[in-house]
């Protein structure tokens, strides 16, 4: 446990069966009211903890909420008023709440006569099971067996740099029997989740699942991401597990519209964490259009152009940490904020049935002022 001056930090407790390693909670703090100097102790225990919630915030301004996960980036030059036409065509759609820059409202179901100036609003879901290769029956998504819905880190992958840090600030939460997710991969595998919780997995802990020759091979090797890479999957379908693409699909190039060659995004494989120097395989698979693969600086990279050949690396290694004791369902409340790295998680929604509930959050993210960093440096340009 450890102290932020008034603040308390408690990393998050583990069933028995439970091998997640990561997260924890933070009481004693007023985000209205954080001052500028624990700002940069709150960004080093995000680092530290890879997602933090921060209990009891009902009455956060939509305003500090931007402040806050500005500040956490303070070189970025995101002032919350582009466009967002290389973000993720769901963040296009969303409604952003007037003067709180990138903080925008999603959930599901009625929020009230009056959502922060949105008279009478009722949110219909944008995520659906409809993105799986075979959803469940309507009858059994209501009988509360359900899917993760899209495993991913946020990030353009075309034009801005990843967002360091993403929050969302829980302002209704739905209510009733805990869901049954099922992997309906053939595995048999399922886990119980309490409804609206965002579920995460750790990229470090997959990194250190890793042989030391795998380590090698990921460490020196790095991918490049399609242009306008969520139009290019549009028309793709999921693995049921909600993590990779079956498949084809994909847009043709030329149907990409104009893009700019130097917006396209190539990245390492290894994310290098700036505070702990640990090290996370970030790669968002689904988007990935070449693998460049070597095991040293001086070697020529293979390049794999293959979707099937990349979906089966990047997923050969995903896979590994799958799995219902490394996956946490962030046990926020009502109220709480949580603040994730982004650079070390990856997260996804969970559907659930209309009885229990309306379902709204704000949320925020900026796009980063710094990409990520490898253990070894790549090229920018073939």
């Amino acid at each position: 446990m450890g102290s932020l001056t008034s603040w308390t930090v408690n990393p998050l407790e583990r069933k028995s069966k439970e091998k997640w390693n990561f997260g924890a909670t933070v009481t004693g703090v007023d985000l209205n009211n954080i001052p500028s100097d624990d700002i940069k102790i709150l960004r080093d225990e995000v680092w530290r903890h890879k997602v933090v919630i921060i209990k009891d915030q009902h009455k956060l301004d939509p305003k500090k909420q931007w402040d806050l996960i500005r500040s956490l980036d303070p070189e970025t030059t995101d002032e919350g008023k582009g466009s967002n036409d290389h973000r993720n065509g769901l963040l296009t759609r969303a409604r952003c709440i007037p003067g709180a820059g990138n903080v925008r409202v999603f959930g599901k179901g009625y929020l009230g006569e009056d959502h922060h100036g949105y008279k009478n609003l009722t949110l219909d879901r944008f995520l659906n099971h409809q993105w799986h290769i075979s959803p469940p029956s309507k009858e059994a998504f209501e009988s509360g067996l359900t899917r993760f819905q899209r495993w991913h880190f946020d990030a353009p992958l075309y034009g801005d740099e990843p967002t360091w840090f993403t929050c969302l600030h829980i302002v209704k939460q739905p209510r009733g029997p805990d869901l049954t997710v099922e992997w309906a991969d053939g595995s048999g595998l399922t886990m119980k989740i309490p409804p609206g919780r965002t579920a995460f997995f750790s990229s470090v802990q997959l990194y250190d699942m890793l042989s030391l020759e795998e380590k090698n091979l990921v460490d020196h090797s790095w991918v490049e991401y399609a242009p306008h890479p969520f139009k290019w999957i549009q028309h793709c379908k999921s693995q049921n597990t909600g993590l990779g693409i079956v498949g084809g699909g994909h847009l043709p190039e030329e149907e990409l519209e104009n893009y700019d060659p130097t917006a396209v995004k190539r990245y390492p494989m290894v994310w290098v964490n700036s505070l702990t120097g640990e090290r996370a395989f970030q790669v968002h698979g689904i988007c990935v259009r070449k693998l460049y693969l070597r095991n040293s600086l001086d070697e020529q990279p293979r390049i794999v152009e293959d979707i099937t050949e990349i979906q089966d690396f990047v997923l050969g290694i995903q896979n590994r940490i799958l799995k219902p004791e490394y996956i946490l369902p962030a046990p926020a409340e009502e109220g709480d904020l949580v603040i994730w790295d982004n650079y070390s998680l990856f997260h996804t929604a969970i559907d659930y049935p209309e009885r229990y509930g309306p379902k709204a959050f704000h949320k925020a993210d900026s796009g980063g002022s710094a990409g990520p960093k490898g253990p070894v440096q790549i090229p920018m340009s073939e």
